[in-house]
């Protein structure tokens, strides 16, 4: 079995990093390359960095940042949020990505998923999941353009779909525990982890340390990814693989 990762999150708002709950309310959390330079020495994994608005603003995601961010680290380091070109993926790679993550983009157009893979090999596609619970459905149903706009599409048929276009990885978002630091969503991120063959990152909802060895065991979550508590400094991530390693699950 791969050692489970943790991967603090920068979701970046006009230069700056913020945090809200159920994708509202947002708050600054921080100055971005400052907090992935400190993620970097305390540990994590890898780090993602979203850009949060800038497919609401149609617009490029920020490329002078990813490069300060990206020479600041020696981790993976995923970025997302306005790529909707393989030029896009290209640019962003160049300034110092590992990783590009598409979520609104891959909806509206599913062979950009395919296209990237082809040409930067699939280990770089992370497809990001924003899925909130549809009592009519009885299932998750998938949001883009930041969590604004339903898409009438099953969580779980398009992390199937986006496998088998090509994606190296899901990052799965659960709108319904984001920010509530009540837990990470262990039905959606279970049913996803088991109906895929590629690794699933699970997050929103982490509140507690135990909420990661809840999602790593019941959940068969690959990786778990935390803003809040390690933004405002709650949890640190030693702390978190401590715990973890305390409970018999493996970390790098």
């Amino acid at each position: 079995m791969l050692a489970k990762r943790i991967i603090p999150c920068l979701d970046v708002k006009d230069g700056r990093v913020v945090k809200g709950v159920n994708f509202v309310n947002l708050r600054d959390a921080g100055d971005p390359v400052e907090l992935a330079a400190t993620y970097d020495r305390e540990g994590a994994d890898e780090l993602v960095f979203l850009d949060i608005s800038a497919s609401v603003e149609g617009r490029a995601t920020m490329i002078e940042v990813v490069k300060r961010t990206a020479g600041e680290i020696t981790i993976p380091f995923t970025v997302g949020g306005g790529i909707s070109h393989v030029d896009d993926m290209k640019r962003i790679l160049r300034a110092g990505a590992d990783k590009i993550g598409i979520n609104t983009a891959a909806v509206k157009n599913p062979s950009l998923v395919s296209d990237g893979a082809r040409r930067f090999g699939s280990q770089c596609i992370v497809v990001a999941i924003d899925a909130k619970f549809n009592p009519e459905w009885g299932e998750w149903e998938v949001y883009t353009h930041g969590g604004r706009q339903t898409t009438g599409i099953r969580a779980l048929e398009w992390a199937r779909e986006v496998e088998r276009l090509g994606a190296g990885e899901i990052l799965l978002t659960s709108m319904d525990a984001d920010g509530t630091k009540d837990g990470f969503d262990v039905k959606l991120t279970g049913a996803v982890s088991r109906g895929v063959g590629i690794p699933v990152i699970a997050s929103g909802g982490a509140g507690r340390i135990e909420h990661f060895s809840e999602v790593f065991r019941e959940a068969q979550a690959d990786a778990a990814l935390a803003a809040t508590i390690f933004h405002y400094k709650e949890l640190t991530i030693g702390e978190v693989k401590d715990d973890l390693r305390t409970k018999g699950v493996e970390v790098r």
